[in-house]
């Protein structure tokens, strides 16, 4: 069914209930009233059937409305923010399927209070563009949401990734070679892969990989290092064993069609990451890893030198199997950017596999918390330095703690700026038995917030604005006391 028709049905399914719901009838007063059955009445106005010219007369003349009235795509006042929704990216592109959402039952929960959830709609917007909130940060955010409600743990894609181990007879560790994954590529599905020097092309000089699909034609920057060279291979034979047709053709994102194509890319890097970093051994060395009684910064240098040499690959991969194999589900990673010759830091990737949210991005323009490791490690970092170091973050407003470790290194691929990835691990009764170097007399516990304009750590020596939201609430909440104490003094 294409979408054409699929809007169609949903509008006149929309419309009959409203006018059934004008006249407070329910659906067993219309059947008796037009001779049509209950359960026919039901699947049209869920948008699931149609009905023939001579159904739809019955409908208006018992309905007392005009022919038109039923059949035409206008909705009234009230229903008119969610004509546009109808007709938006989002009924077309989001599949509301992966959180386990009937589009029909959206539909119809809508439809029983339009004017409520139309004024929640329409706030929704508004918010989104005071923030501006354009489609490629909502698919972002939708496409988090979903990694987030599976604790970004995709068993069918690790089982693939094994089968495609054994198929194919890879030494899969740190030793296997982009060598090996190239002749697959070439040899199984068909590939034309070659390197090119993109630099005679101006801005594409830093521009990874360009997939050409008419040619099955894989162009690869002569400037990638081998282990970026072997990640994009793997992730390319992910998008053909995985059978994803809908796809990004540039490695680093220049632009998109639709939400299909992100999580699709989602995919693809999630098989690249379980080749590259195969589950049974992470969690053996992992779980090595934790019984030190001291943290040092060089045994988790030395965990993710078992694997790779791309740090973010490895914390990445962390979140997988630690959430699902090893039952650590409180957890968040985060990759921070600072670039050359500037003081701003970015949070460019983030995930929450818990329902803290504490350390969190945001789009106002506020300072991240100095005192947070990866932070520290970006402004510390030497020319050509990798840095690892570890504290407990004491997030001093929500009353939690996190064990964070955090690697910085200069990125490679770009023009001279930093990058932080952090996994930080929420500190409750389980995860403190679990890992052996938690109570280390090198492990400080430092007391952080989120952003300074919304941290009330009062001596803060690394503070870069007021605490102008906190300040905000508190006025809010004197204000709110006064009036009460005046309501009782009366």
């Amino acid at each position: 069914m294409n979408f054409e028709s699929d809007f169609i049905k949903t509008v006149f399914g929309l419309k009959l209930k409203q006018q059934r719901q004008k006249k407070n009838w329910s659906l067993q007063d219309l059947a008796v009233k037009t001779g049509l059955s209950k359960s026919y009445l039901n699947e049209i106005e869920n948008g699931k059937k149609y009905p023939k010219h001579d159904k739809i007369i019955q409908l208006s003349e018992a309905l007392h409305c005009t022919y038109d009235d039923l059949v035409s795509t206008k909705l009234d006042k009230s229903l008119a923010p969610f004509n546009e929704i109808l007709q938006s990216d989002f009924f077309k592109e989001v599949p509301l399927e992966l959180f386990g959402i009937n589009k029909n039952n959206l539909i119809s929960i809508i439809s029983d209070a339009p004017k409520k959830v139309t004024a929640f709609i329409n706030a929704l917007i508004e918010i989104s563009q005071n923030y501006n909130l354009g489609k490629e940060r909502f698919y972002f955010a939708v496409l988090r949401s979903f990694q987030e409600l599976y604790d970004n743990y995709f068993p069918e894609i690790e089982e693939k990734v094994r089968f495609f181990i054994e198929e194919n007879q890879l030494q899969a560790d740190k030793n296997l070679k982009p060598e090996a994954l190239l002749s697959i590529l070439e040899e199984k599905f068909g590939y034309h892969i070659q390197s090119e020097n993109f630099e005679k092309y101006g801005t594409l000089d830093h521009l990874r990989s360009l997939y050409i699909p008419e040619k099955r034609l894989l162009l690869l920057n002569k400037k990638l290092e081998k282990d970026q060279k072997t990640f994009i291979l793997a992730k390319e034979i992910g998008f053909n064993v995985l059978e994803l047709k809908v796809r990004p053709n540039t490695y680093s994102w220049l632009d998109f069609g639709s939400f299909e194509e992100i999580l699709n890319n989602f995919y693809a890097s999630y098989f690249a990451g379980a080749l590259l970093i195969p589950k049974e051994p992470a969690i053996e060395k992992t779980l090595d890893f934790f019984k030190h009684n001291q943290w040092e910064a060089c045994n988790f240098e030395g965990l993710i030198n078992n694997f790779t040499n791309s740090p973010e690959t490895f914390y990445y991969r962390l979140t997988n199997i630690l959430s699902a194999e090893m039952g650590i589900k409180d957890l968040f990673y985060l990759c921070l950017v600072k670039k050359k010759n500037s003081e701003k830091i970015q949070i460019l990737k983030e995930l929450h596999l818990n329902h803290q949210q504490a350390p969190h991005a945001n789009a106002t323009n506020e300072h991240y918390c100095r005192r947070w490791i990866a932070v520290k490690n970006l402004h510390h970092l030497k020319e050509n330095e990798t840095l690892t170091d570890a504290q407990i973050s004491h997030y001093k407003d929500q009353g939690i703690s996190y064990l964070v470790i955090s690697t910085s290194q200069k990125n490679p691929f770009s023009d001279g700026s930093n990058r932080s990835y952090c996994l930080g691990i929420l500190l409750n009764t389980q995860t403190i038995k679990r890992i052996s170097f938690i109570k280390s007399h090198s492990l400080k516990t430092i007391n952080v917030g989120v952003t300074c304009e919304s941290c009330s750590i009062a001596d803060c020596e690394v503070r870069q604005a007021p605490p102008v939201r906190l300040e905000k609430e508190h006025f809010n909440l004197n204000m709110k006391n006064s009036i009460e104490k005046i309501r009782k003094d009366l």
